[in-house]
């Protein structure tokens, strides 16, 4: 494997110990400060995506820049560059190219795996608008996907680096795997918090590390520090993807993004509904299990209830938090910079956010 597997699904007790920095750190940034801190890369990112996706076959130009072009915070690539930035990889000020091209690769592995997961999960809308293959169909969106996932891997072996290449591989190999995992559970009230876990490390938390640990890597760090920048892209995926699942039973469509209770329609028990069915009374537990086997959206009023009155939204959220806390906890030895500040920032923006 390409760093440490995560050893526990719960993130590790804050540690207090070592003497106290000096001084007062840089607080953490918020989104529009990260934002402006990446801007300049990441619009060279941008720009090599938008090369790079090219094709003699129209329909792979026209299924490609319809994702790609649909917005998003390309968070997966920002945090590879500042990873990069936080260790010095710099080059008066700009992230060095490989760091580009690199960010381009995880956001191509990205991009592959949202037309995969969309297809799997018959979406028909996502970032408010519809999804490839509401557009084009199934067919389509899963063979662009394939030639994204080998297009990206066209741009890594360009950089002719072992370790790139070893990391990148056993990454889309684990999210191929959570994958496969989740596809296990579709339906299944029987699924617990551990399991949950699992999946959400291979589908979400893996690409997020690996992001990280690359950053780490093309800016020359040690082993101790690629390991630490690891444990924290990890722990962020975990924080964001739960973050997220919180959000399918609290926010609306349209602040969303998409069709709120996708998460039951598609028969997946995310951790609301499994704290929910939990710590349910014996008939409301039977009627969350109905409504899982069947994907009945018709009962999420019945849902949302039961999650609010178990306490199964606070907590996620708390698990979130705790996670994000674990993430930041990761940075601890790193050099207080702008760049640290914008991971922190990144960190708590996972758990904070509204959509």
């Amino acid at each position: 494997m390409s760093g440490p597997p995560a050893r526990s699904v719960s993130p590790p007790a804050p540690d207090h110990s070592g003497p106290a920095p000096a001084g007062s750190p840089r607080p953490a940034a918020d989104l529009p400060t990260v934002q402006a801190l990446a801007r300049d890369d990441m619009a060279a990112v941008d720009a090599l995506i938008r090369h790079r996706l090219a094709s003699d076959v129209v329909l792979i130009n026209q299924v490609a820049e319809y994702i790609i072009g649909a917005g998003g915070k390309r968070l997966r690539p920002m945090l590879l560059l500042l990873a990069a930035g936080a260790l010095g990889g710099t080059r008066e000020g700009r992230i060095g190219a490989d760091a580009h091209q690199l960010a381009a690769v995880i956001e191509f592995i990205h991009t592959a795996t949202l037309l995969h997961d969309d297809v799997v999960d018959e979406s028909d809308l996502r970032r408010g608008r519809k999804t490839a293959n509401a557009v084009w169909g199934n067919a389509a969106s899963v063979l662009v996907g394939d030639f994204l996932y080998s297009r990206s891997f066209q741009l890594m072996v360009e950089l002719d680096r072992v370790e790139v290449m070893r990391i990148l591989a056993d990454t889309t190999n684990r999210i191929a795997e959570g994958e496969v995992l989740q596809l296990l559970h579709v339906r299944n009230p029987d699924t617990d918090e551990a399991a949950y876990l699992r999946v959400i490390e291979r589908k979400t938390a893996v690409l997020f590390a690996a992001a990280t640990r690359l950053g780490a890597l093309l800016a020359g760090a040690d082993a101790a520090t690629c390991d630490a920048l690891h444990e924290y892209g990890l722990h962020l995926g975990y924080a964001f993807q739960i973050a997220d699942d919180v959000l399918d039973y609290a926010s609306d469509a349209q602040t969303l993004g998409k069709n709120l209770g996708d998460d039951l329609a598609e028969g997946k028990a995310t951790l609301p509904l499994i704290r929910a069915m939990a710590h349910a009374d014996p008939d409301t537990r039977a009627a969350l299990r109905a409504a899982v086997e069947h994907g009945d959206t018709d009962a999420l009023p019945a849902v949302v209830a039961a999650i609010h009155a178990t306490g199964g939204l606070d907590y996620s959220r708390q698990r979130a938090v705790d996670y994000a806390r674990a993430a930041e906890q990761a940075l601890d030895g790193l050099d207080d910079n702008a760049y640290t500040a914008a991971l922190r920032g990144l960190a708590q923006y996972a758990v904070g956010r509204d959509h």
